[in-house]
């Protein structure tokens, strides 16, 4: 990952003035077909946020999550746009999903309310953070080597999440896992799996929904799940709005978990902004994105915002780059996105009846590209290798994403100081390192 330098939004007349020259003249007709290309990139949310939240056995309701997913999905892209004036889509992420639902309600047994006010007071350091020079001081702390592990980490936890529900692994009492019964949810994965990759090798933006189509349609029709009574329903604005627990979230004991949302949230953050302005080319001279600034406090106002919907932690999407390759480089392309996402407010009742097994390919493929990261560690000595290695273990075995980070950042910490190399160790890292001694002997 670059290094982020600092404010980059056009404060001063010099820099407005790039900003001006990066975007006078762009065809309006581009930025609509830009807007409507990431939107449809990213659609799949709509469906498969809902699906992990509220059909893993949380207790939270279908409809109120959907309609919580779509209204982070809506407000925040909608900044994005008119504030940020960045062509960057936003909605509940993937991977801090799997997170809130498996770890910290299923496994920790943390009420859904609960969990809610900790990714609300997650939000809240993450504003902190990008309002102020902490975010440049611990972005630069933070080895790259363990950003992408936990990266890659988070990838296979989506795809061990898939491949259970497809049923191709179920667990068992001597190995922990096997595999599963081979029946038509195997058979309807592959499918699924086929049919998005040969519409991904064609850059179609359709490609995840068509999987989830084509399965879902074909379950229906051959019985194995029953089609929805209607199609459409009214917004669920009651179920999940506004029933966080602020107070619950703040028990010492949740500490851990509060500090893993707000990093892997950061990760993230910089990972597509970095990433996507770089690839886009809508940087500064030397390199930073445009309005980094900027975009990273409506990101911190997603995740905000999410535990106040009733969601899982908002952040910009990779997809955008999609919309940017079919010439949507402004604001107006978030608006864009933003208003497609109205029609989704309305259609709960279809989605819940997408079975899980129709979702798992997405799950996969996702995770493939998450898991690529993997490829840019350096392993050339054992201090550099074995904390990204030992992050990206944790993440799938542990279920956790927080035991990953926190052993991840102690262990380099410990074997850069072995190695002789301590001064090499800045010293927000090294207070990071301390941090994560304490809150893993909290858990």
């Amino acid at each position: 990952m670059s290094r982020s330098s600092g404010p980059t939004e056009p404060t001063s007349p010099a820099e407005a003035g790039r900003y001006r020259e990066s975007t006078a003249g762009r065809p309006w007709r581009a930025e609509v077909i830009g807007g409507v290309t990431t939107f449809f990139t990213m659609a799949y949310i709509v469906i498969v946020n809902p699906a992990i939240l509220a059909e893993s056995g949380t207790g939270m309701p279908f409809a109120g999550v959907l309609s919580a997913t779509v209204l982070i999905a809506f407000s925040m892209t909608l900044l994005m746009g008119v504030y940020a004036r960045l062509p960057f889509a936003v909605a509940p992420g993937m991977g801090l999903n799997a997170f809130f639902a498996y770890t910290i309600v299923l496994q920790d047994k943390v009420p859904w309310q609960t969990a809610l006010g900790m990714v609300f007071w997650a939000g809240v350091l993450f504003l902190v953070v990008s309002a102020t020079p902490l975010r440049e001081r611990i972005a630069l702390a933070i080895p790259s080597g363990l950003r992408l592990a936990a990266a890659a980490g988070i990838g296979l936890l989506l795809t061990f999440i898939g491949l259970r529900n497809a049923g191709l692994i179920e667990p068992d009492p001597a190995t922990m896992v096997r595999l599963g019964t081979l029946d038509h949810r195997s058979a309807f994965l592959l499918l699924g799996l086929v049919v998005a990759v040969v519409l991904m090798r064609r850059n179609n933006p359709l490609a995840f929904l068509s999987s989830i189509f084509v399965v879902t349609l074909l379950a229906w029709a051959m019985g194995y799940t029953t089609p929805p009574e209607r199609l459409v329903s009214r917004p669920d604005f009651s179920s999940v709005l506004l029933k966080l627990d602020i107070v619950g979230a703040l028990q010492l004991s949740l500490l851990p978990a509060v500090i893993s949302i707000l990093f892997t949230d950061l990760f993230d953050s910089l990972s597509t902004f970095i990433g996507v302005a770089t690839a886009a080319g809508l940087t500064e001279p030397d390199g930073t994105p445009l309005n980094l600034r900027r975009g990273l406090i409506v990101d911190a106002l997603a995740t905000l915002g999410a535990g106040l919907a009733g969601t899982s932690s908002g952040t910009a999407y990779v997809e955008s780059i999609a919309g940017i390759r079919m010439g949507g480089r402004t604001g107006l392309t978030s608006v864009v996105t933003a208003a497609c996402f109205i029609p989704c407010f309305f259609v709960a009742p279809l989605a819940a009846a997408v079975p899980a097994f129709a979702t798992a390919p997405v799950l996969i493929l996702v995770g493939v590209a998450m898991f690529q990261m993997v490829s840019k560690i350096n392993f050339a000595t054992i201090e550099d290798s074995l904390p990204p290695f030992i992050t990206l273990v944790l993440i799938p075995l542990t279920f956790s994403i927080t035991q990953g980070i926190l052993c991840g950042f102690l262990l380099h910490a410990l074997l850069y100081g072995c190695a002789g190399r301590a001064r090499e160790v800045p010293l927000p890292l090294w207070l990071l390192a301390a941090l994560s001694a304490v809150l893993l002997f909290l858990r």
